[in-house]
């Protein structure tokens, strides 16, 4: 099993950063081999942001070393691959990601246990994804912003429950580091973090067609509410610097 999915997935080192290269019609089988095998692993929605700071935290790295799936959701990513031709990466949509790794958890009989968000905003997502996979099984949920005292008793109800899959949203401590530091306090299955999945099921941001998310309209409501984002084209700009330089030395022989 670790061999046909190993023939699915190429991981490749990107500015000293793991990254993973799937074929859209692979995705769905490679999901459904790692959530049948017997191990703890983590997939990583990367993005532009998450992307830098991994290469400025040691920490980071080996997450997205130790993580089964680490797949690109930048535009600007998948094109810095292109240009040092490492492969044909593909840029997936993190709602439409989860969404398949929930049809996938469906179809194997498999469970869910949801931790994050807030208390309302959970109770609604909880609903919704009922609705959705009315043959996946809720085993178990948990707000996140929780008081720190909380943590153990929520890490020792994840194991006891032993979900397929834990997917988890805001309100815990390092985002998705939050899952690589209490990994070895969880049970085997598939672990994945996206707060903006859990905004999506609650009705508190409206879900994008494909076609504005290809068109890169996702960034612009968050400059609006956050205009010091426009910033953030320094780290860019110091990006494409260092992919000209890793390009250069491509072509030197």
């Amino acid at each position: 099993m670790a061999v046909e999915r190993a023939n699915l997935i190429t991981r490749i080192n990107f500015l000293n950063v793991p990254m993973d290269i799937v074929q859209e019609e692979d995705l769905e089988t490679a999901i459904r081999l790692m959530a049948s095998a017997k191990a703890k692993q983590q997939i990583v929605l990367l993005s532009f942001r998450d992307f830098m700071l991994a290469r400025q935290s040691a920490e980071r790295r080996l997450m997205l070393n130790q993580a089964a799936l680490v797949l690109p959701t930048s535009k600007t990513l998948v094109r810095g691959i292109a240009c040092l031709k490492l492969g044909e990466a593909r840029r997936y949509m993190p709602f439409e990601l989860v969404i398949k790794v929930l049809g996938v958890i469906e179809k194997l009989n498999g469970t869910l246990y949801v931790l994050g968000g807030r208390t309302r905003e959970q109770n609604i997502t909880a609903g919704n994804l009922r609705d959705s996979f009315p043959g996946l099984k809720l085993i178990g949920r948990y707000a996140g912003y929780y008081p720190k005292e909380r943590e153990e008793d929520i890490l020792t109800a994840i194991k006891k429950a032993a979900p397929t899959l834990l997917l988890t949203g805001g309100g815990l401590k390092g985002r998705d580091l939050w899952i690589y530091r209490h990994k070895e306090k969880l049970h085997d299955g598939l672990y994945c973090w996206c707060a903006e999945c859990f905004d999506i099921f609650c009705g508190k941001k409206p879900r994008l067609s494909r076609t504005q998310w290809e068109r890169g309209l996702d960034q612009i409501p968050r400059f609006f509410k956050n205009p010091l984002r426009f910033f953030l084209i320094f780290p860019r700009l110091w990006y494409y610097l260092v992919l000209l330089v890793y390009r250069i030395r491509q072509k030197t022989p």
